[in-house]
């Protein structure tokens, strides 16, 4: 499978060794110096770039007849423009806050849970994620899908960064190190906690993630997610 790399700074250089490890051919590395020549050429673009730099990423590979598996956070308002440019040019399209199996698996036990817990009074959801000081977008898109997963399965309508009011999740955002990405949902009251946790040891598990979904939307149309790819009810 030939792979079009779209952001190839410390996750795009996995993504590529592991793409090699698994037989496939890298026909463009974009960062922010080169074009986009090559993208025509390519079966599948995985798009790992910086918030400024993903809508013109994703637009160019539909309007190049390429399907995009994107991890890039930080873009979302422009979101349901990006799914109406791939319905309109028949292409496919998987975004993603994470890629993670791991995390993916921890997305539906945080909903399960958030259903567990919506009837339960005495209870107040909070959720923390860390991460690089290289990240340049808070919450993580990984925090926003925890939240979106428990807004949807109780009584909370919103999230935010500052002091919660009634019925809003806070998220503290810390950015030190060069964490990979640590995921925190605790549901605490004055009796006791309850407290989920998803810890990222390093990239490895982002690229894998990325390079399979790459390789089951392959020649698919559609809006997918990582449920689909990896078969999650």
């Amino acid at each position: 499978m030939k792979i079009a790399l779209l952001g190839y700074g410390k996750m795009g250089q996995v993504i590529e060794r592991i793409a090699l490890e698994r037989g496939h051919e890298i026909v463009l590395k974009k960062d922010e110096f080169n074009t986009y020549e090559g993208l025509s050429n390519a079966d599948v673009a995985i798009d790992f770039s910086v918030p400024m730099a993903a809508v013109d990423n994703i637009s160019a590979s539909f309007n190049n007849n390429v399907p995009v598996v994107s991890g890039t956070t930080g873009w979302l308002d422009r979101y349901d423009e990006m799914i109406a440019l791939c319905k309109e040019k028949n292409g496919g399209f998987i975004s993603s806050s994470n890629f993670s199996l791991g995390v993916n698996l921890f997305f539906g036990l945080n909903e399960y849970l958030a259903k567990m817990m919506a009837n339960i009074d005495g209870y107040n959801v909070t959720m923390e994620e860390i991460h690089h000081i290289h990240k340049l977008d808070a919450p993580s898109g990984t925090a926003i899908s925890l939240a979106q997963g428990v807004i949807e399965n109780s009584n909370y309508n919103n999230w935010t960064l500052e002091n919660a009011k009634e019925k809003e999740i806070h998220i503290e955002a810390v950015r030190t190190g060069e964490v990979p990405g640590t995921h925190t949902v605790t549901y605490d009251s004055g009796i006791d906690s309850i407290e989920i946790k998803h810890t990222a040891h390093n990239r490895e598990g982002f690229a894998l993630g990325a390079v399979i979904a790459a390789e089951w939307l392959a020649g698919k149309q559609g809006i997918f997610s990582m449920r689909d790819v990896l078969n999650i009810k």
